[in-house]
């Protein structure tokens, strides 16, 4: 199993549509904007070499170091399959 945490959302969206628009939209709506655009990309990309599975984005869930944190409402927020 892979996690990957995205720690720049906010900054991701300010570069692409600019800090008034991003100001104006709250860090967990970039976080979630920006993972979408990840999941797919990364479907598309697994999808064409082959690979088989799915993609779940996660909440609840965090990534401290070597620790995998699990809080008390994890809920998967998409699922995927390729």
């Amino acid at each position: 199993m892979i996690v990957l945490k995205i720690t720049n959302s906010s900054e991701l969206l300010a570069a692409k549509v600019g800090k008034f628009l991003e100001s104006l939209t709250p860090d967990g709506f970039d976080q979630v904007t920006v993972e979408d655009i990840v999941i797919r990309k990364l479907i598309e990309n697994l999808a064409a070499e082959g690979l088989r599975g799915e993609v779940a984005a996660v909440s609840g869930m965090d990534l401290d170091g070597q620790e995998l944190v699990i809080h008390k409402q994890l809920h998967v927020r998409s699922n995927r399959p390729f």
